[in-house]
């Protein structure tokens, strides 16, 4: 078991780590390469176009999350207090960071609690699915969903991030059954993410096929977890090897719109890198079905509730000019538009969902 002390050190060294150093992916989101094609006459007012939609059965008012990002400090308790009042407020949904610092300390466990905040919002618990090979069981995945009384589950998959972690669980084996099984006993929905080089198809159908409710992209293009992990470690070999991995991973396009060929109708998570409201829409017509929005959302948390605001209302703003610009009025007919087009130094490929 990890000392408490030694888990709020690394979630202290993670949040000012990602708030002061570079640590993003040398490879973009893929989302650069999309473009709306604009609709001149858009037929529509407006003040008709709606974020409103709906994720695992829960109506929510946009099709946004913040991301699953911290906890286990002091610190980090006021950042997803300050995350979970604006999301309330604006009707996001709400991921946290991994549960297991709460699991190991009823102390830390308090830094999770943001329930009393969100009353009506759907707020996901996080854990790492490596730790279902090093001593857990279906038994403490329930328990973190009980302990932020949860509306579901997400298993990260992190194992490059493992690698380049001082002290790192770098066993991986045989996961998928645990998984399964997890999903097999839980009366709520388990859902699987990446931490930030994406998922691929043939993965994504594996995991359905495990019986996972819902599956995160986490795409490259945002925050490297193997950059964030150099700056903490003492080992140079591992500081220089870091850099080999700087363009590691599936951008966030691509690991949308192969999921989302593969599996039509499964419910997606778009998120890694995402910056506004327009890579947002991007993303929506691609495939996902919410979008998350992580380290962009940080800075403003460390400052106050309505700097969160401010900036959860610019990218909804910027979401529904886009809508409005294509002549779509509801995230349904944004997820079916066809006016969503790829291009490249050879040709134009129209998306087609």
């Amino acid at each position: 078991m990890t000392h408490q002390s030694d888990i709020e050190k690394r979630k202290s060294e993670h949040i000012e780590i990602c708030l002061h150093k570079e640590v993003s992916n040398r490879l973009t989101t893929g989302l650069e390469q999309y473009h709306f094609l604009h609709a001149a006459l858009p037929e529509i007012r407006f003040d008709d176009v709606s974020l409103h939609t709906s994720f695992l059965g829960k109506s929510i008012g946009t099709p946004f999350q913040v991301s699953s990002m911290t906890g286990g400090t002091k610190g980090a308790q006021q950042i997803n207090t300050t995350l979970a009042i604006a999301a309330e407020a604006r009707g996001w949904a709400m991921g946290l960071g991994s549960v297991r610092a709460a699991l190991e300390s009823e102390e830390l466990a308090r830094t999770f609690r943001v329930r009393e905040h969100a009353p009506s919002i759907p707020i996901i618990a996080n854990l790492g699915a490596v730790q279902l090979n090093y001593g857990y069981t279906v038994k403490e995945c329930l328990r973190c969903v009980e302990l932020v009384e949860a509306d579901a589950l997400v298993l990260h998959l992190n194992s490059m991030q493992e690698i380049f972690q001082p002290g790192g669980d770098q066993d991986f084996r045989q996961l998928l059954p645990k998984i399964e099984q997890v999903c097999e006993r839980s009366p709520i929905p388990i859902g699987v993410k990446e931490v930030g080089f994406g998922i691929d198809s043939q993965t994504a159908r594996r995991l359905v096929d495990a019986g996972v409710s819902f599956i995160d992209v986490a795409g490259a293009g945002g925050t490297s977890w193997i950059e964030v992990e150099k700056y903490r470690s003492n080992e140079p070999m591992k500081q220089i090897a870091a850099e080999a991995f700087q363009d590691w991973g599936i951008p966030t396009a691509v690991s949308l719109q192969t999921i989302r060929e593969e599996l039509p109708f499964f419910p997606l998570i778009g998120s890694g890198g995402i910056q506004n409201g327009v890579e947002a829409a991007k993303a929506i017509a691609l495939g996902a079905d919410l979008i998350g929005f992580g380290r962009a959302l940080l800075e403003a948390a460390t400052k106050s509730i309505d700097e969160v605001v401010a900036l959860m209302e610019r990218v909804e703003f910027e979401c529904r000019v886009a809508m409005f610009g294509i002549g779509v009025s509801t995230i349904d007919e944004l997820t079916a538009t066809d006016r969503l087009w790829r291009m490249d130094s050879s040709k134009i490929d129209r998306i087609k969902r």
